[in-house]
């Protein structure tokens, strides 16, 4: 007899990102797996949200009272109608020698979160993991998003549901409290050239649910303070329209009066502007770290 080894390739790598979706919609992205072996695969795929054992495995100290470093759960936010935020097809069959398989994956959030996640496991014969890919996305009410830094709130909502009526007063009076805190870590190697860099990201979404077209506007305040402590920004303000993504590049160079004791942290205001005028507080952070 001849001893084969089944082996597969799969057209995306340990990460599949559904992107930002208006609450309610439902968006699909295909993932293709080859057979390169010279045999017939029976394949089955798992989701990690389906599994029979993750009660036990919740039965353990709730992630928000962990570091970040600690947290391992792998499913995240869980849609408030019981379905599934996340499914796929087909969940079971055989890849004929030197074919592929087509697996159509689904994201339909229910509500405004932006930590839904979960784990695609194909397996082969039953037990044999070809491959594992992380499933994340998230959902907003409002059609425009904001992205980058390290966010500063816990990623585990809770499960109280906020009444519409509480929330749109909330809309109306008012000036906006911010909404979300990010932080922008630039880090400056020391002697180098090239100017620290990072960047945000401001997006329009385009969703059938979206009656409005209007365009979407943002700005960032306090710009003449972050250019005191040696920030440089391209494009701090504009305009996008539905489906449009504009980068809000940052760079950093340290000026030369910088006590290396007292790192620069500046605060501002990010105002953008759709259906809704939400406020983001980012804070600018710059450091020089010496070359390795």
């Amino acid at each position: 007899g001849h001893g084969v080894m089944p082996s597969t390739v799969c057209s995306v790598g340990e990460v599949l990102d559904m992107g930002y979706v208006v609450a309610g919609d439902t968006v699909t992205a295909t993932v293709k797996i080859e057979n390169t072996s010279p045999l017939t695969l029976p394949f089955s795929v798992h989701l990690e949200s389906l599994s029979p054992t993750r009660d036990r495995d919740r039965q353990k100290i709730p992630s928000f009272l962990t570091s970040s470093v600690q947290r391992t759960e792998i499913v995240g936010t869980q849609n408030y109608s019981g379905f599934s935020v996340f499914s796929v097809s087909p969940t079971g069959g055989k890849i004929e020698a030197g074919k592929s398989q087509d697996f159509v994956v689904t994201f339909s959030p229910d509500h405004e979160s932006l930590y839904y996640s979960d784990r695609l496991k194909v397996l082969l014969f039953g037990k044999q993991t070809a491959h594992e890919i992380l499933l994340k996305g998230a959902a907003r009410d409002h059609p425009m998003f904001v992205e980058g830094g390290v966010p500063l709130d816990v990623p585990v909502e809770s499960l109280a549901v906020i009444s519409p009526v509480a929330s749109q007063k909330a809309l109306e009076g008012g000036p906006q409290k911010a909404v979300r805190s990010l932080l922008l870590l630039l880090e400056y190697e020391e002697g180098s050239a090239e100017p620290a860099r990072a960047e945000l990201t401001v997006g329009a979404m385009q969703s059938p649910l979206l009656a409005a077209k209007k365009a979407v506007e943002f700005s960032l305040d306090g710009v003449a303070e972050l250019q005191r402590a040696g920030f440089a920004l391209d494009g701090p303000r504009g305009a996008l329209e539905r489906g449009q993504l504009k980068r809000i590049g940052v760079s950093w160079v340290p000026p030369a009066d910088l006590q290396t004791s007292d790192p620069p942290l500046v605060s501002a205001l990010l105002t953008v502007k759709g259906d809704i005028t939400e406020s983001y507080r980012v804070l600018f952070m710059a450091r020089v770290v010496s070359a390795s």
